[in-house]
């Protein structure tokens, strides 16, 4: 997601350390970080965090953290944290290619990739967040009945990303290929989600697990 720079995002990020980790403070400790010894679900590439902080609200019995890259864009989750007072959630920012980097093995309950970018240029294959390098990295951090909830407007993706956890060994447990048509009421919409379903894009969503 892009958004107009903000030159005071790294300030205003580093000014909630209790919240917020830029340097890889709490790698490999992040059991250490949250208040509470709970489970730990976690998305990567958050955009404002509607999804990921509506969710820890309804959810205190689960510890979240937001996986965003972008500084710009995180300080907009961090705002509704604050406003929130929400204590079950922390903020990475960092590249989803060092995911592996902050958690130890199997300590991950649930991964969410949610309106991932989908990279449909052939020559950015391996920046899809459903590529076989990604998927090795979620394996190594989720538990063994440890999900993942993917969810796009992309049909392409939806697709390649099907075919890719296939040919890696995942199945699926789950699969909506029109989501908003099927009236789930357990699903809770990103911004982005929103903008394009009202336009009447489709929505599709999976839920995948990797055999043991």
């Amino acid at each position: 997601m892009r958004m107009r720079h903000k030159p005071w995002a790294k300030d205003y990020l580093q000014s909630r350390p209790d919240i917020v980790d830029l340097d890889r403070t709490h790698a490999k400790r992040l059991d250490e970080w949250f208040e509470k010894d709970q489970p730990i679900y976690i998305e990567i590439g958050s955009g404002m965090g509607q999804f990921i902080t509506t969710l820890a609200a309804q959810h205190p019995e689960i510890n979240f953290i937001s996986f965003e890259r972008e500084k710009d864009v995180m300080v907009k989750v961090l705002d509704k944290v604050i406003d929130q007072q929400l204590n079950n959630i922390k903020l990475i920012c960092d590249d989803a290619e060092v995911l592996s980097d902050y958690f130890l093995p199997h300590q991950v309950d649930r991964i969410y990739l949610n309106f991932s970018d989908p990279w449909p240029k052939r020559r950015h294959t391996k920046r899809r967040l459903t590529y076989h390098t990604f998927l090795e990295r979620y394996q190594t951090i989720l538990k063994e009945e440890g999900e993942i909830h993917f969810k796009t407007d992309n049909r392409g993706l939806f697709a390649y990303s099907l075919e890719s956890m296939s040919q890696f060994g995942m199945y699926f447990t789950k699969i909506n290929l029109n989501l908003h048509d099927e009236d789930d009421e357990d699903n809770i919409e990103t911004e982005y989600e929103r903008k394009f379903s009202e336009k009447g894009s489709r929505i599709y969503r999976m839920e995948a697990k990797f055999h043991q």
